[in-house]
């Protein structure tokens, strides 16, 4: 890439759309034709939130910049209802909001099982909005509810913020499950990347006391859940640098590094407190895992590991292999068909075997 300007690549980053073809390139390592957080150089993430105008976690070149402060919503279909913005931690804090969805017309008179949905962005950046294109054909089918979590970034608070941040929620939604028709035994919890890292970190957390927080009005519930979608997060921040990677993850400035406030190297206890894997026993939740293999930013190598250590603790596990998959922008109608199996099994009782195994990229 031609050397430029730390303004002009501010102004090209803004611009995403105005990219050169090998300007664009050069930054998507993974190849996958959108960039990732991880993916733009660092003393530009700050942008990041106002050009990722559809706040999906990802910058297209089609996109063009959001210069509003906050995120934006779009008109929901009429199948779904929706309240916005819910403070979950009793807090004024906008990062501490959750969304919940509702199907116009429930399937039955049951209490809703509930899909949460928990975004990525290297826990840096994004907002709950990007979860709603992912929970929105589940919430119309008629069978669920969904929320979307948002939560404070590492710039704002280190670890162990983030999973206290996401266990609040948890316990709101139970704490408020009679009120909006909810099943408070019956919640799910879904994360890509560091969304991803989140989830699998609530399914393995559920009686780890020093994890819990003291967040909200609702600290008579617990923050356990039925079950996690892990979608190509972090498990192991000790074992991440140790494989191929285009992020430097024992880097100081990591995003890992900024989660735990330095090096995993440096600060192992800290390291170990913000890894699922060095949390698996055998009360734990089933666990699906997408990952794909050529994943450049977070290894593959992450989620065999947990898989291991998930079946080492006779914990139901379904990891989805994607061949040839970066970080994300992989997923197809056959893996969101096993993705709906699990739920519907662990949620809604619907018996099934749940295919695991290889799939291509999009299938």
């Amino acid at each position: 890439m031609k050397s430029l300007s730390s303004s002009m690549l501010v102004v090209l980053l803004v611009y995403a759309s105005q990219l050169r073809a090998d300007e664009f390139q050069d930054w998507d390592r993974n190849k996958d034709g959108k960039l990732s957080l991880e993916e733009v150089p660092q003393g530009l993430q700050k942008n990041f939130d106002r050009v990722d105008a559809n706040h999906d976690g990802f910058i297209s070149r089609e996109e063009k910049p959001n210069r509003k402060a906050g995120p934006q919503n779009t008109a929901l279909p009429d199948t779904v209802k929706a309240i916005l913005d819910i403070p979950y931690a009793d807090t004024t804090n906008k990062a501490q909001r959750l969304d919940l969805y509702f199907p116009a017309k429930p399937a039955n008179e049951k209490p809703l099982p509930v899909i949460v949905f928990i975004h990525g962005g290297a826990w840096l950046s994004g907002n709950k909005n990007s979860g709603r294109a992912n929970i929105q054909s589940f919430v119309s089918s008629g069978r669920y509810a969904a929320a979307s979590v948002e939560y404070r970034f590492s710039r704002e608070a280190r670890w162990p913020a983030q999973i206290e941040d996401c266990k609040a929620a948890i316990r709101w939604i139970k704490g408020h499950a009679k009120e909006h028709h909810l099943d408070p035994e019956k919640i799910a919890v879904w994360g890509t990347s560091a969304g991803g890292h989140l989830v699998a970190m609530l399914g393995v957390s559920g009686g780890v006391k020093e994890l819990e927080g003291t967040l909200g009005k609702h600290l008579d519930q617990n923050s356990r859940v039925a079950c996690v979608a892990d979608y190509f997060g972090p498990t192991d921040l000790l074992s991440i640098g140790d494989f191929p990677s285009q992020i430097a993850h024992n880097d100081a400035k990591s995003p890992e590094s900024l989660l735990i406030g330095g090096p995993a190297q440096e600060n192992k206890d800290k390291a170990r407190s913000a890894s699922p894997v060095h949390f698996v026993s055998r009360d734990d939740v089933p666990t699906f895992l997408a990952h794909g293999t050529d994943d450049k930013l977070v290894p593959f190598q992450q989620s065999v590991e947990f898989e291991a250590a998930l079946k080492k603790s006779a914990v139901p596990v379904y990891l989805q292999t994607i061949t040839g998959g970066g970080h994300g922008g992989f997923e197809g109608p056959e893996l969101n068909k096993r993705l709906e199996m699990f739920f519907d099994k662990y949620l809604r009782g619907v018996e099934s075997t749940i295919p695991t195994g290889t799939l291509k990229v999009r299938e």
